[in-house]
């Protein structure tokens, strides 16, 4: 069904849609190239919600020239009318053939309607190639809208003995300055960068991204039962939204922004009832760094994603912090099972991130 000629304008869009990884938010990361007699004509990548998206970028790019091209988009062109108008209706116009697609639009209401509207005028349109590739660029955007949640990614740097803090609770710093680097990064993917009042408390973290050229600054999220964030936080003196998330005992903190949750079982704050209202607010990526209570609640949970651990080369001894906290895991028929993705050398440390296979 595709060709080795498509598979190759197809990645050189993907290419384009990953240029939009730290700046779309929260829309989805899209790319466009328009091709015509094996030749690319226009190509355009989605920059930021509320602008044009790939598609109308690429025909600008074409003019003329996109009359009878093949399109090759990695996610189902729009047929509504947002913030921009629809695209599956500019591909139309601009007499475009053939549409070839990575995958479907993930919201349950729209999806398939663009391709369905490309077909009704006459278009050829394929869909599937490389859809697995176009997932991995939008895991929050689809997840969001499939089942009402973010996606959640959890980071723990720990050293060989698998410890996040030594006996004194000291954690500053366990990996270097290119594992610390790579953590910016995923820092400057998310929508929403989360912490809880213990690691506010210890450490006074300012959780910002702090990369040359960057200008979004995630939502900052504060789980704090009984909202003791200081007023004073370093956080809340930096450029960027801070939300303190709690369940008893609330009060105004500064310039954060105070949501008040319902409690679980334990008293302290529902976690899912946390992700859904950050979803609520188009929310699809959360970074969690946290201590291993947090962290490991998120995991017990079953609320995790992905999993980035970091391994340093030293030791901390058997009275430091554990990776994370699992009360209540006694046997082996108990244990998580983790689904390898990646494992590779940072600098002088470790990563190996993890996904959780679907069964669990």
């Amino acid at each position: 069904m595709f060709s080795a000629t498509d598979h190759r304008f197809m990645s050189l869009a993907l290419q384009l849609a990953a240029r939009g990884l730290f700046t779309t938010d929260p829309n989805p990361r899209v790319g466009c190239v328009l091709v015509a007699d094996g030749k690319v004509v226009g190509q355009g990548w989605h920059r930021r919600a509320g602008e044009a998206h790939a598609e109308i970028l690429a025909l600008a790019e074409a003019s003329d020239r996109a009359r009878g091209a093949t399109a090759y988009v990695t996610l189902e062109p729009c047929s509504h009318h947002g913030r921009t108008p629809p695209c599956a209706q500019a591909l139309i116009s601009a007499g475009i053939s053939e549409v070839v697609v990575a995958m479907a639009d993930p919201n349950p209401a729209v999806g398939g309607e663009g391709l369905e509207r490309l077909t009704r005028a006459g278009l050829t349109v394929r869909s599937g190639l490389m859809e697995r590739q176009a997932r991995d660029l939008n895991p929050g955007f689809i997840k969001r809208h499939q089942t009402g949640l973010p996606w959640v990614r959890v980071k723990l740097a720990v050293s060989l003995d698998g410890r996040t803090a030594a006996a004194d609770g000291s954690s500053k710093w366990i990996t270097g300055p290119a594992a610390r680097e790579n953590v910016q990064r995923w820092r400057g993917r998310a929508s929403a960068i989360l912490t809880g009042i213990g690691t506010v408390l210890a450490d006074d973290p300012r959780l910002n991204v702090r990369l040359d050229g960057y200008e979004r600054q995630p939502l900052r999220v504060v789980v704090d039962s009984s909202f003791r964030m200081p007023a004073d936080a370093a956080m809340l003196a930096l450029p960027g939204p801070v939300l303190v998330a709690g369940c008893r005992e609330v009060r105004a903190i500064g310039d954060a922004e105070i949501l008040e949750l319902p409690p679980a079982a334990d008293g302290r704050v529902e976690l899912e009832a946390l992700l859904e209202a950050l979803a609520a607010r188009d929310i699809n990526e959360v970074h969690v760094e946290a201590g291993p209570r947090l962290s490991g609640a998120f995991l017990a949970a079953g609320l995790v994603d992905e999993l980035l651990v970091y391994q340093a080369p030293c030791l901390l001894g058997d009275r430091g912090e554990p990776l994370a906290e699992l009360p209540g895991m006694e046997n082996m028929d108990q244990r998580l099972h983790l689904l390898p993705l990646e494992d590779r050398i940072v600098g002088g440390d470790r990563l190996m991130r993890f996904g959780f296979p679907e069964d669990d």
